[in-house]
Formats: C-alpha cells, structure tokens, sequence
C-alpha cells in the first residue's frame, strides 16, 4: 500500500476549516446565477487564476468577494453540504468548523439565515455521511470588539448549537488583548475558545491567546518554533495546535513545503493537527495536507497517525467519543502494511 493510499484509509478528523473557505469557483458560480450576483470574473478558469495571492490580505480580498453569493439559507446549506462530502471522501469522521458571521451580517445577510443553512447542512452530513461536526463561531479581527460583542449577543438563541468562538481574518496589527473582553464572556456562557495565532503575527500573539484569551486550542502556531520557552509552555500544557500546510504555503508564510516546520514541531512534542484551511483557495482538502507533508517533509507513517490521534484527542469531543475514534485510528494502522516512498 502506498503512503497516499494509507492517508486516505486513515480515519481523522478536520479541526481548522472556514467553511466559506471551501466554496468551490464552480459553486459560487452556480449560487451567483442562482441569485443573479454579478461576479468580477467572467468563468471559473478566471477564478483559479486569481488564486495567487501573496499574501494573508490578497487571498481576504477574494475570500469576501465570493462570499457575496452567499445569500439564503439554501445556498450556506448547500455550501455546507458540499464540504461535508469531500470530508467523508478523505475519510474525516468528525469536524469542527468555523463561520464567520460578520462576513455575511454585515452585507445584509441575516445571522438566522446563514446559521440555520449551515446547522441543516450539519445534521443531514450525520445522517447520510457519518460525519459527525460542531460550529465555532469566529470573530474578525480587523473589525472592533464592539462588533464581536454585538455578534456573540445574535448568537445567544443557537447557543446549543454553538460550540465555541474563534478569532481570524487580518492577524498583523490586531492582537489577541483587542478581543480579551469579548472572550472573557464567551468562556463565562460556557463556549470553547480557540484563536487563529502565530500565522502571520509574532509569538507574542500566541502568549497573548493563551495568557488573555485563555483560549482552549491554538490555530496555526507555526511562530512558536522562534520561542524556545514558548515550546515548553505549550507541550506542558498539552496545547493543539491546529497546523495548515498547503495554506501556509500558499500565503507566502512558508516559502517551500519542503521546508514547512511540521517535522520540528512534531520533534518538540508539540500536540499538531493538519488541516485545510480554506481548502477551495489553498490547493486541496485535507487527505492533500497530509499527502504534502509525507511527500515533501519525510514524515513517517507512525507521525501520520500520531497526527490523526492528535486530531481527535485535540477536538472538543466528549471523551468516550475521542476514545472511540481513536480506537479506530489505532486498529486500522497497524493492519497496514506500506511501501514508504
């Protein structure tokens, strides 16, 4: 058995996805004649091509174009739905998934419309996928706290739909202690905290996460290898850091997959997850993360499937589940004989 074909019997789970990170060009231009939105692009090759980004802000500029068909809860159900089956394909048992409110809110969108079109898409991927998931809510970060404030309080009616919050969009220039309050209260309703940190931004943003934010699970956190003390910090606590490869290779923040700090991380004994991202922009779902890092780092079979175990001890399930499927990662690995490549 080959090192690909291994990953994509691995059972794992997908711990980093914004979900409007994974419209695909062919459906948003479906939803955009759906709800005659006119796109600055004339076809989906046009679409592909101004994939290029330099960087984090290039890649959010397209991201909140496309966003824009996005309309009805029709269309979130569907985009929803559309992950979900590419998830199952690469054999992801469990996600927990990230949406970004404002992007839609502040274009008119109403909260209930997107919320509900993603909560439907959730339950059907369990009943017809076997993908069980959960939905963190992210706040952006280049808007004010205020706005995460009014943002949290739409949310309070699906609170048991809600799992956590996050923080994403522009990292340099907004710091983690912009949103100390709003966090502050989020872990007071009893949600899950989680921080998109040391991507682009310096290692005292991931202190700042960890030290205001009392965040739960580190998104990224690549930065971390520049701070020895750092390192200690988060093995003894036994952080997850929720690592992108293909992502970060796309936004410029590593220069060659080859040179990704996946294997030192690992190395340190960090606890590291891979993940998509924004899977529709950056290359590939997650199975095609996992594929990179074998092919290009060297990262063993046994690293794989420390990654997998990692991806569920490092979810927000509850503990029988997270033994459940790791159960599962450990039955299917040793049954499996492979041909390193």
């Amino acid at each position: 058995m080959s090192m690909h074909d291994f990953i994509a019997g691995l059972p794992k789970a997908e711990l980093h996805l914004h979900i409007e990170g994974s419209l695909e060009p062919e459906l948003m231009f479906e939803l955009a004649k759906r709800n005659k939105v006119s796109l600055p692009f004339d076809s989906v090759e046009a679409v592909r091509a101004a994939y290029d980004f330099s960087n984090l802000q290039d890649f959010l500029d397209i991201y909140y174009a496309g966003a824009d068909v996005l309309r009805t809860e029709q269309d979130f159900h569907d985009l929803g739905l559309a992950y979900f089956q590419r998830a199952a394909a690469d054999n992801v048992r469990h996600a927990e998934i990230f949406f970004d409110p404002q992007t839609h809110t502040d274009r008119g969108i109403p909260f209930q419309v997107a919320i509900d079109g993603l909560l439907s898409s959730m339950d059907r991927a369990e009943a017809e996928l076997g993908v069980s998931s959960r939905l963190i809510l992210c706040f952006l970060r280049h808007l004010d706290e205020d706005a995460a404030f009014a943002t949290l309080k739409a949310a309070e009616p699906w609170q048991d739909r809600i799992l956590g919050v996050g923080l994403d969009s522009s990292e340099v220039g907004h710091p983690p202690s912009k949103f100390q309050r709003v966090f502050d209260r989020a872990g007071d309703m009893g949600l899950k905290r989680v921080a998109h940190a040391g991507e682009e931004g310096p290692p005292d943003y991931i202190w700042q996460a960890l030290d205001l934010l009392k965040v739960d699970r580190i998104d990224h956190g690549n930065r971390a290898m520049e701070d020895p003390a750092l390192i200690r910090r988060l093995v003894e606590e036994g952080m997850t850091l929720t690592v992108c490869p293909l992502s970060n290779h796309k936004l410029c923040v590593v220069d060659d997959l080859a040179r990704h700090p996946l294997p030192a991380m690992l190395d340190a004994g960090l606890k590291v997850t891979l993940n998509s991202d924004d899977p529709a922009y950056f290359g590939g779902y997650v199975n095609r993360n996992y594929e990179a890092m074998a092919d290009q780092t060297g990262v063993t079979r046994d690293q794989l499937v420390e990654i997998a175990v990692n991806s569920f001890a490092g979810s927000f399930l509850t503990d029988a589940d997270k033994a459940r499927h790791i159960s599962a990662v450990e039955a299917y690995a040793p049954r499996t004989a492979i041909k390193e490549h």
